[in-house]
Formats: C-alpha cells, structure tokens, sequence
C-alpha cells in the first residue's frame, strides 16, 4: 500500500525529466523553436504573460501534469474556446460538455470550486451565452495563479526552461 501511495506524493521537483509530459519532440521544436530567454523570464512577472505564450501553456500543463492537476488548465482552455463560439447550438453543446466533464460532481475531471458557484453554472446550462463560463473560469484562474503558478515558477520544469534558454542564447554568442 505504501508504494502505491508514495508514487501519489510524487511533486514535479522530484521528476528528472519532464520530457514526457510534453508535446511530442517536433511539435516542440517547431514551436518552441523562437523561445528566447527573455520570454522564459517574463512568464515570472505574470501568470497571464504565462498562459498566452503557447510554449508556456505546454509548460504550465506539463507541469501541472506532474502534480495531477491539469484539470484545471484543461478547464481553462476549454473556456477559452467555448468563448469563441457564435452559434446557440454549438454553445449548448459545448457547455453541457464541459459541464460533464469539469464541473458536475460526478465529472471524470472534477474542478475544484464552490457549490454556489457550480450551482450558478449549472443553471446557466438552459440558455447559455458566450459569457456563461466566466465566473467559473475566474474562480479557476484564481486558484491556479495563487496556488499552482507560484510552484512552477519554482519547479525544475521552469528551471530547467530558464537554464536551456541561458545555455542556447550563451552558447550562440560565444
């Protein structure tokens, strides 16, 4: 019992190699391939500079990956697209999709938040608008940028990004 467990308390300082949570090594390389140190530096000054630079996003879900909670940046992405859509069909259809998926209590990948909260959600299932999601994503983002954003930024993920970007950018200037 104990080895079962003791892999659940597992943090991500504790993985060698973060590799595997990543996208596969292409996709990577293409998109991570402009990454300059400046960039990696400037995810610490704000969670949102994180989360809208593609290669942090992989990075942030990679390690929330390796702490069992990418729950919630699954969540907050799939908010990010269901406010792109136009049409009333496709809204309704999404957001009783995410509902089965984040926010019910019976949801394979549960978001952690209040019941007023999931209950103001669950009622906006019968008309839903584009804005339909925000409180509930607010609550997540808050969690995530309080919580989880501040490990990272001290995580051997972010460490690591930070000292690859130092050693490319040092090594093509020598």
């Amino acid at each position: 019992m104990k080895t079962r467990l003791g892999c659940l308390s597992n943090k991500s300082d504790s993985y060698s190699d973060f590799t595997e949570f990543l996208p596969p090594a292409q996709d990577r390389a293409t998109r991570c391939r402009k990454l300059s140190k400046d960039e990696v530096v400037l995810w610490a000054d704000s969670f949102d500079v994180l989360l809208s630079n593609k290669c942090g996003l992989a990075a942030f879900q990679a390690f929330l990956k390796t702490e069992f909670s990418d729950e919630n940046i699954e969540f907050w992405m799939a908010c990010e697209e269901y406010k792109k859509i136009k049409t009333p069909a496709k809204l309704m259809t999404k957001i009783n999709k995410i509902y089965n998926e984040f926010i019910d209590v019976k949801a394979p990948r549960e978001v952690n938040i209040d019941f007023r909260t999931r209950e103001v959600m669950r009622q906006s299932l019968a008309e839903p608008t584009p804005s339909s999601l925000n409180e509930v994503q607010a609550r997540v983002h808050s969690l995530m940028e309080k919580d989880s954003y501040p490990r990272f930024l001290h995580s051997k993920i972010y460490q690591d990004l930070l000292d690859m970007q130092y050693t490319h950018c040092h090594r093509n200037s020598v």
